[in-house]
């Protein structure tokens, strides 16, 4: 089987639509916190009965914010069962039909067979395929259209609107799987979709006295779409992977990764817009410089910000993760500013798994 599908090309992340409790008022916390803009809505004053939508966006990242009006709709019975999480994550494609039936073909099940769209603005035409647990991967082509978002939804302008927080687009998006479903997963992309695998770690790499898991990251030939794959690797007590898998009740996307090109900046905006990150302790600073060499960044700025340094043969990463943004302990963002690296933050795995810990311990799910 081929490893790499010629005919497939990505241009990027088209949106990430999210199913929520409560729609509006999620879009209302986006805004608020990160600094997304509105965008579009979509619900009963545009015709749909069973549930609405939001799209916010800042630069290149599309969130889609999803609620139901009923409460047996897909949408209710997604949120019942798994809180608020990602449902879609939708990939720009030059030609949505083609992607539908080179992945389908290889063995994708089908979500839903390509469709044509259409308005006063042009047409976009979706399909969509499965992926693990709940989530679907919806293929956009919208080389003929010049709305705002897609067919069906209207123009959405609030006269509130905070300013952004320098994001820019989505770096990975991390998914959790179950008990040895990793290799099966990561070949689902390397077999259907053609990425080919980045960098893998296993619990040797990720994880501490008590907690680990294993991780292959995905990647298609452009690198614009990474996913990095976790799995439960065995531990002294719950790792983070277990505790997702409990809450969430499945396999699902963990975090998305969003880039900036002033972290620094962007952290504390965030910051002071409410945003909850985890704790790093000072000690992490007292050898950083020996581990990841000299950088542009003033160390005692990153300190103040409790900022994570990692390099790479390419370069260096700086990073830093929020805690759960809903109530179920299950997903949550990074903030990534990439200096030519490309790896994902390995020699900060001790520090990420020990903050990540402790919130555990605090819920008592460690």
């Amino acid at each position: 089987m081929e490893s790499k599908l010629k005919c497939l090309p990505i241009n990027g992340t088209d949106y990430i639509e999210f199913y929520v409790g409560n729609a509006k008022q999620a879009a209302h916390f986006y805004q608020s916190a990160f600094g997304f803009q509105p965008v579009a809505y979509a619900g009963l004053e545009t015709g749909l009965t069973d549930r609405t939508s939001y799209v916010l966006r800042q630069d290149k990242i599309t969130f889609v914010l999803t609620g139901s009006l009923t409460p047996d709709s897909e949408v209710a019975e997604h949120h019942k069962l798994h809180g608020d999480g990602v449902k879609v994550i939708a990939l720009w494609v030059d030609d949505a039909k083609q992607s539908f039936e080179d992945t389908t073909g290889k063995g994708a099940e089908v979500d839903f067979e390509p469709r044509t769209e259409s308005d006063q603005h042009g047409e976009v035409v979706r399909s969509s395929i499965k992926t693990y647990g709940d989530t679907v991967h919806t293929f956009v082509e919208r080389k003929n259209y010049n709305g705002t978002f897609l067919p069906g939804f209207i123009a959405w302008q609030p006269e509130y609107k905070p300013e952004d927080t320098g994001l820019l687009f989505v770096d990975h998006i991390v998914g959790n799987v179950g008990w040895n479903e990793m290799d099966k997963v990561a070949g689902y992309y390397r077999d259907v979709m053609g990425f080919e695998q980045l960098i893998s770690f296993d619990d040797n790499d990720i994880g501490t006295e008590y907690t680990a898991l294993r991780s292959k990251v995905m990647a298609n030939d452009n690198m614009w779409i990474k996913f990095p794959i976790n799995e439960p690797a065995k531990g002294l007590k719950k790792s983070q992977v277990e505790e997702y898998l409990d809450f969430y009740i499945g396999p699902g996307p963990q975090h998305v990764a969003l880039a900036t090109n002033d972290i620094v900046a962007t952290i504390d905006a965030l910051r002071k817009r409410g945003v909850d990150f985890l704790h790093v302790p000072e000690t992490y600073y007292d050898t950083i410089i020996d581990r990841v060499g000299e950088i542009d960044e003033d160390i005692e700025v990153l300190k103040k910000h409790h900022i994570l340094i990692d390099r790479d043969d390419k370069g260096y990463l700086l990073q830093l993760f929020t805690k759960p943004v809903e109530d179920r302990p299950t997903f949550f963002f990074e903030i990534i500013q990439r200096k030519n690296a490309i790896s994902f933050g390995k020699g900060n795995f001790q520090a990420l798994f020990e903050a990540i810990e402790l919130e555990q311990q605090n819920r008592g799910t460690l």
